[in-house]
């Protein structure tokens, strides 16, 4: 597959975004916006797919550990 134009990359990361602020209006529920996913899916090459999942899993975490704080679970090693 041959890499994205501009424009269809503004397409992608626009499908991402609407999926991304389904995701947050819905506290995470996919059922609920199944039909962004689907676009995600068509409009990005599916490396971008699986990066932006991971992305957006990291940047979830990484809010939650900042408004909550880090709390190592028990047999971790404390450094």
């Amino acid at each position: 597959m041959s890499a994205p134009n501009a424009s269809e990359r503004k397409a992608c990361w626009g499908a991402r975004d609407q999926f991304w602020k389904c995701l947050d209006a819905h506290q995470d529920q996919t059922t609920a916006c199944e039909k962004h996913q689907r676009q995600f899916e068509a409009m990005c090459p599916a490396q971008w797919v699986k990066y932006f999942v991971k992305q957006r899993d990291f940047l979830k975490y990484k809010e939650k550990i900042q408004k909550q704080g880090y709390e190592p679970t028990e047999g971790a090693s404390k450094l």
